[in-house]
């Protein structure tokens, strides 16, 4: 046996998703942000390294220091791959926390579209009643109206 929620706990249980979609998304903005910001700022020094490696060439380097070099070129090129990687998965998570915060608004904005409606529907259920009542009391002193003119 199923139990019916009233359309307020659905909205009121839509929001709280909502509002979960919501925090989550900007944590997820904040990673991709901090993955992406990782990620200029090695490769950044990857050029600023390899600039100055540049100059210091001009000036005749051993051999020693070149393979140092290109080691520790090499090890940078690592680091920038892994942190690509993780800011790809950090852009694909954030693509998927967007597209479940707008599938929260959406229901959300659906259950208050659902409300709206509810509400137009009593409102109208109402104005009728009135409207009847309204025309049986009218009905009515025209009724006793007409029978006290020919009694």
């Amino acid at each position: 046996m199923s139990e019916k929620l009233p359309l307020a706990t659905l909205i009121e249980l839509a929001q709280t998703k909502t509002d979960d979609a919501t925090r989550r998304l900007g944590q997820l903005q904040n990673a991709q942000t901090s993955a992406s910001a990782k990620l200029e700022m090695l490769v950044q020094y990857r050029q600023e390294y390899l600039a100055q490696f540049n100059g210091q060439m001009q000036g005749g380097l051993p051999a020693s220091q070149v393979r140092n070099f290109q080691n520790f070129i090499g090890t940078l090129d690592s680091a920038i791959e892994q942190q690509r990687a993780l800011t790809l998965q950090a852009d694909t998570r954030l693509g998927q926390g967007r597209t479940d915060w707008q599938s929260s608004k959406r229901r959300l904005i659906s259950f208050g579209t659902l409300a709206d409606r509810v509400r137009q529907f009593e409102l109208g259920v109402a104005n009728k009643k009135e409207q009847r009542e309204s025309d049986e009391r009218s009905a009515r002193q025209f009724f006793l109206r007409s029978t006290a003119l020919t009694d």
